[in-house]
């Protein structure tokens, strides 16, 4: 479905919202057929420092702030290790970005760990984490150069980079991402289509709710659209709300509700091509189960050890919640890997040697998880 067919439905409601959803998960159906799936994954915030300084982050540390510095080799593998024992597959590896270019302090820091790059120590770590354990890593490193992906890709199965939107209004003085370098949005659409230049499997999204208007949420969705038919390399689409976080600039703004949520997920999947998954983390609402009725078919990486450290206020539930949840929908949990099947089918484009044997001993044949570590599985 076009943008332009849907930039009318910002205030679609009741009856026609019904029809919106029944479009939708019947799109969803046909290709994902009734499963969702998830990632079992421990969460690696490798360095809280950042060059960019976005209003609703608090992730995000200054030099200086108690906590505030880069994770040790041996921190990343003890929480890789401790996530191994219990059943997770996938290494999520998020961090600031770029914090070198900005703070003496995090050049030093590098340096103290022997590198000379935030990109440098994320590859070396994704090294660390292939060579003693089974993990696999996903990397969330931020806006990257072609070069820079092509390494990346050597040690992961897969990157990620929420777009989040396309709109420049809000990079404007008083918006979220003023004085953001890295959020500016061409130089996230770069780093999008240099990866599908160097066919890494990637993950991207939108935020909403952020004070962009419905046009710019369309706008941002055909943007991924237009950037997956060049390129193929879109494995999935992640639809977050905002959540507001005291301490920050946007504490008191107003965060999306969920027919908002809905609409919006709806319309993504309609917009989407079929084979990207669409995702929405089941721990931002409390009913997370209705996002399965506008045509969702993934929960995203969801953690048995480590918090969200993007958003620490909102814990996981438990697998098996989502599990009872997702039946009660009329659909089955499925465990996932990092790398969807589409992709792992194809390992001659999109991934490396070591990253493609890992992933081969993790999976079944159907791609998914050899091993589902959730209780009723099947």
């Amino acid at each position: 479905m076009s943008a332009s067919g849907l930039l009318g439905l910002r205030a679609v409601e009741d009856a026609e919202l019904g029809q919106l959803f029944a479009q939708a998960t019947a799109k969803r159906d046909a290709y994902w057929g009734a499963i969702a799936t998830y990632s079992r994954k421990v969460f690696i915030p490798l360095t809280n420092l950042c060059r960019d300084s976005c209003g609703y982050c608090t992730f995000v540390k200054q030099p200086g702030e108690s906590g505030a510095g880069y994770l040790s080799p041996e921190e990343v593998l003890r929480v890789a290790s401790r996530g191994e024992e219990l059943g997770c597959k996938e290494a999520l590896f998020s961090l600031g970005e770029k914090p070198e270019l900005r703070y003496p302090q995090a050049r030093d820091m590098l340096a103290s760990l022997g590198y000379r790059s935030t990109i440098d120590y994320v590859i070396a770590m994704c090294e660390l984490v292939i060579s003693n354990t089974s993990l696999i890593p996903h990397v969330n490193a931020g806006t990257m150069s072609r070069d820079e992906l092509k390494r990346v890709k050597e040690v992961s199965g897969s990157a990620g980079l929420m777009l989040e939107n396309v709109s420049r209004r809000l990079i404007g003085k008083g918006m979220p991402h003023y004085a953001c370098p890295d959020k500016v949005p061409l130089q996230r659409l770069r780093t999008l289509d240099a990866a599908g230049e160097a066919s890494v499997p990637m993950t991207t999204g939108i935020l909403i709710g952020i004070g962009e208007t419905w046009d710019e949420r369309i706008e941002s969705l055909q943007s991924i659209v237009d950037i997956h038919e060049r390129h193929g390399h879109i494995q999935e689409v992640i639809v977050q709300n905002f959540r507001a976080k005291l301490g920050t600039a946007m504490a008191t703004h107003r965060e999306p509700d969920m027919t908002d949520m809905l609409r919006t997920l709806a319309i993504a999947r309609l917009m989407l091509p079929v084979e990207i998954s669409l995702q929405a983390p089941p721990n931002l609402n409390e009913a997370f189960e209705r996002y399965l009725d506008a045509g969702i078919n993934d929960w995203g990486g969801v953690s048995p050890l480590t918090a969200d450290h993007i958003n620490p206020e909102c814990a996981w539930p438990a697998v098996e919640e989502i599990a009872f949840r997702t039946k009660q929908k009329g659909m089955r949990l499925v465990e996932r890997l990092t790398t969807y099947p589409l992709y792992l089918r194809q390992p001659e484009k999109y991934l490396r040697p070591v990253t493609h044997e890992a992933l081969r001993r993790l999976a079944r044949e159907d791609g998914y998880a050899a091993h589902q570590a959730h209780a009723d599985a099947s």
